[in-house]
Protein backbone atom coordinates (compact mmCIF):
# COMPACT_ATOMS: atom_id res chain seq x y z
CA UNK A 1 0.00 0.00 0.00
CA UNK A 2 1.47 3.32 -1.12
CA UNK A 3 1.04 6.39 1.07
CA UNK A 4 1.82 9.84 -0.31
CA UNK A 5 1.66 12.97 1.81
CA UNK A 6 1.65 16.35 0.12
CA UNK A 7 2.66 19.05 2.56
CA UNK A 8 4.77 22.03 3.46
CA UNK A 9 7.74 21.37 5.73
CA UNK A 10 7.04 24.37 7.95
CA UNK A 11 3.29 23.81 8.19
CA UNK A 12 2.01 22.72 11.60
CA UNK A 13 -0.89 20.99 9.87
CA UNK A 14 1.45 19.03 7.61
CA UNK A 15 3.57 18.03 10.59
CA UNK A 16 0.66 16.45 12.48
CA UNK A 17 0.10 13.52 10.06
CA UNK A 18 3.87 13.04 9.87
CA UNK A 19 3.88 12.58 13.65
CA UNK A 20 1.00 10.11 13.38
CA UNK A 21 2.87 8.13 10.73
CA UNK A 22 5.94 8.05 12.97
CA UNK A 23 3.89 6.78 15.91
CA UNK A 24 2.16 4.11 13.82
CA UNK A 25 5.25 3.07 11.87
CA UNK A 26 3.70 4.05 8.54
CA UNK A 27 6.10 4.63 5.66
CA UNK A 28 5.16 7.36 3.20
CA UNK A 29 6.39 9.37 0.24
CA UNK A 30 6.64 13.11 0.91
CA UNK A 31 5.78 15.67 -1.75
CA UNK A 32 6.72 19.25 -0.83
CA UNK A 33 4.01 21.82 -1.58
CA UNK A 34 4.28 25.44 -0.51
CA UNK A 35 0.71 26.78 -0.33
CA UNK A 36 2.04 30.34 -0.17
CA UNK A 37 3.97 30.00 -3.43
CA UNK A 38 2.18 31.24 -6.53
CA UNK A 39 4.34 28.84 -8.54
CA UNK A 40 2.56 25.80 -7.09
CA UNK A 41 1.26 23.89 -10.12
CA UNK A 42 -2.38 24.43 -11.05
CA UNK A 43 -2.77 20.65 -11.09
CA UNK A 44 -2.49 20.64 -7.28
CA UNK A 45 -6.01 22.06 -7.23
CA UNK A 46 -7.22 18.66 -8.43
CA UNK A 47 -6.07 17.22 -5.09
CA UNK A 48 -7.12 20.12 -2.88
CA UNK A 49 -9.64 22.62 -4.28
CA UNK A 50 -8.56 25.23 -1.72
CA UNK A 51 -4.87 24.62 -2.53
CA UNK A 52 -3.86 24.13 1.09
CA UNK A 53 -1.91 21.37 2.85
CA UNK A 54 -1.77 18.52 3.69
CA UNK A 55 -3.23 16.01 1.26
CA UNK A 56 -3.12 12.23 1.70
CA UNK A 57 -3.18 9.74 -1.16
CA UNK A 58 -3.54 6.06 -0.40
CA UNK A 59 -4.10 3.52 -3.14
CA UNK A 60 -6.35 5.77 -5.18
CA UNK A 61 -8.05 7.39 -2.18
CA UNK A 62 -7.45 11.12 -1.75
CA UNK A 63 -8.17 12.99 1.48
CA UNK A 64 -7.52 16.52 2.69
CA UNK A 65 -8.01 18.26 6.07
CA UNK A 66 -5.59 17.33 8.84
CA UNK A 67 -8.16 16.04 11.32
CA UNK A 68 -9.63 13.66 8.78
CA UNK A 69 -6.19 12.49 7.64
CA UNK A 70 -4.99 11.81 11.19
CA UNK A 71 -8.06 9.77 12.06
CA UNK A 72 -7.78 7.84 8.80
CA UNK A 73 -4.14 6.98 9.44
CA UNK A 74 -4.94 5.87 12.98
CA UNK A 75 -7.88 3.69 12.01
CA UNK A 76 -6.66 2.28 8.68
CA UNK A 77 -3.28 1.02 9.85
CA UNK A 78 -2.03 -1.25 12.61
CA UNK A 79 -0.08 0.03 15.57
CA UNK A 80 -1.02 1.74 18.82
CA UNK A 81 -4.42 3.42 18.81
CA UNK A 82 -4.17 7.19 19.07
CA UNK A 83 -7.82 7.70 19.99
CA UNK A 84 -9.14 6.87 23.49
CA UNK A 85 -11.67 4.08 23.91
CA UNK A 86 -13.38 5.98 26.73
CA UNK A 87 -16.19 8.10 25.28
CA UNK A 88 -15.51 11.04 27.58
CA UNK A 89 -11.83 11.11 26.76
CA UNK A 90 -12.58 10.77 23.05
CA UNK A 91 -14.95 13.72 23.27
CA UNK A 92 -12.27 15.73 25.10
CA UNK A 93 -9.80 14.84 22.34
CA UNK A 94 -12.21 16.19 19.73
CA UNK A 95 -12.81 19.30 21.83
CA UNK A 96 -9.11 20.11 22.18
CA UNK A 97 -8.48 19.57 18.47
CA UNK A 98 -11.36 21.92 17.70
CA UNK A 99 -10.01 24.53 20.13
CA UNK A 100 -6.58 24.30 18.52
CA UNK A 101 -8.00 24.87 15.05
CA UNK A 102 -10.37 27.67 16.03
CA UNK A 103 -8.45 29.58 18.68
CA UNK A 104 -4.83 28.43 19.03
CA UNK A 105 -3.42 28.44 15.52
CA UNK A 106 -3.83 32.08 14.61
CA UNK A 107 -2.42 33.89 17.68
CA UNK A 108 0.26 31.38 18.68
CA UNK A 109 1.51 30.45 15.21
CA UNK A 110 0.51 33.07 12.64
CA UNK A 111 0.96 36.07 14.90
CA UNK A 112 3.60 35.27 17.54
CA UNK A 113 5.76 32.58 15.92
CA UNK A 114 5.55 33.84 12.38
CA UNK A 115 6.44 37.43 13.22
CA UNK A 116 8.92 36.81 16.03
CA UNK A 117 10.74 33.71 14.70
CA UNK A 118 9.88 32.63 11.17
CA UNK A 119 9.88 35.92 9.28
CA UNK A 120 13.15 37.19 10.81
CA UNK A 121 14.81 33.83 10.19
CA UNK A 122 14.13 34.06 6.46
CA UNK A 123 14.80 37.77 6.14
CA UNK A 124 11.19 38.91 5.88
CA UNK A 125 9.66 41.89 7.65
CA UNK A 126 7.68 41.45 10.86
CA UNK A 127 5.25 43.54 12.85
CA UNK A 128 5.54 44.17 16.59
CA UNK A 129 1.87 45.12 16.90
CA UNK A 130 0.89 41.76 15.42
CA UNK A 131 3.09 39.99 17.97
CA UNK A 132 1.60 42.01 20.83
CA UNK A 133 -1.94 41.22 19.67
CA UNK A 134 -1.09 37.53 19.41
CA UNK A 135 0.39 37.46 22.90
CA UNK A 136 -2.68 39.15 24.35
CA UNK A 137 -5.00 36.58 22.77
CA UNK A 138 -2.64 33.77 23.78
CA UNK A 139 -3.34 34.50 27.45
CA UNK A 140 -6.99 33.57 26.98
CA UNK A 141 -6.11 30.54 24.86
CA UNK A 142 -3.54 29.12 27.29
CA UNK A 143 -5.81 29.68 30.28
CA UNK A 144 -8.58 27.73 28.54
CA UNK A 145 -6.22 24.88 27.70
CA UNK A 146 -4.80 24.83 31.22
CA UNK A 147 -8.27 24.13 32.58
CA UNK A 148 -8.58 21.09 30.29
CA UNK A 149 -5.16 19.48 30.69
CA UNK A 150 -5.57 16.21 32.57
CA UNK A 151 -3.56 15.02 35.54
CA UNK A 152 -2.38 12.11 33.43
CA UNK A 153 0.89 11.73 31.58
CA UNK A 154 -0.62 13.16 28.39
CA UNK A 155 -3.13 15.87 27.72
CA UNK A 156 -6.34 13.87 28.16
CA UNK A 157 -5.33 10.39 29.32
CA UNK A 158 -2.38 8.20 30.35
CA UNK A 159 -1.86 7.34 26.67
CA UNK A 160 -0.88 9.75 23.92
CA UNK A 161 -3.69 10.78 21.56
CA UNK A 162 -4.26 12.79 18.42
CA UNK A 163 -4.97 15.81 20.61
CA UNK A 164 -1.38 15.73 21.88
CA UNK A 165 0.05 15.92 18.37
CA UNK A 166 -2.41 18.54 17.20
CA UNK A 167 -1.49 20.87 20.05
CA UNK A 168 2.21 19.99 20.17
CA UNK A 169 2.95 21.47 16.75
CA UNK A 170 1.45 24.81 17.81
CA UNK A 171 3.10 24.94 21.23
CA UNK A 172 6.46 23.98 19.75
CA UNK A 173 6.40 27.01 17.47
CA UNK A 174 4.98 29.34 20.12
CA UNK A 175 7.71 28.40 22.62
CA UNK A 176 10.41 29.25 20.08
CA UNK A 177 9.54 32.90 20.68
CA UNK A 178 11.04 34.15 23.94
CA UNK A 179 7.76 35.79 24.90
CA UNK A 180 5.91 32.57 24.12
CA UNK A 181 8.22 30.45 26.26
CA UNK A 182 7.89 32.91 29.14
CA UNK A 183 4.12 32.94 28.92
CA UNK A 184 3.82 29.16 28.65
CA UNK A 185 5.90 28.77 31.83
CA UNK A 186 3.12 30.50 33.74
CA UNK A 187 0.78 27.56 33.14
CA UNK A 188 1.94 24.68 35.31
CA UNK A 189 0.02 21.75 33.83
CA UNK A 190 0.55 22.83 30.23
CA UNK A 191 4.26 23.39 30.86
CA UNK A 192 4.65 19.94 32.40
CA UNK A 193 2.80 18.39 29.48
CA UNK A 194 5.03 20.16 26.95
CA UNK A 195 8.23 19.30 28.84
CA UNK A 196 7.30 15.64 28.41
CA UNK A 197 5.86 15.87 24.91
CA UNK A 198 8.78 17.75 23.37
CA UNK A 199 11.07 14.77 24.05
CA UNK A 200 8.86 12.27 22.24
CA UNK A 201 10.53 10.67 19.20
CA UNK A 202 7.74 11.67 16.83
CA UNK A 203 8.13 15.30 17.90
CA UNK A 204 11.90 15.48 17.60
CA UNK A 205 11.99 13.49 14.34
CA UNK A 206 9.58 15.86 12.59
CA UNK A 207 10.98 19.16 13.90
CA UNK A 208 11.11 21.58 10.94
CA UNK A 209 13.44 24.12 12.53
Amino acid sequence: MTITLHGYTYSVYSRIPRMVCHEKGIAFDWREVDPFDDATPESYGELHPFRRVPVLQHDGFTLYETGAISRYLDEAFPGPSLQPADIGQRARMAQIISIVDAYVYWPLVRQVFSHRVFRPKFGDSWDEDTIAAGLETSKVVLAALESLVSEHHHIISPEVSLADFHLATMIDYFAMADEGATMLAQYEKSSAWWANMRLRDSVTATAPL
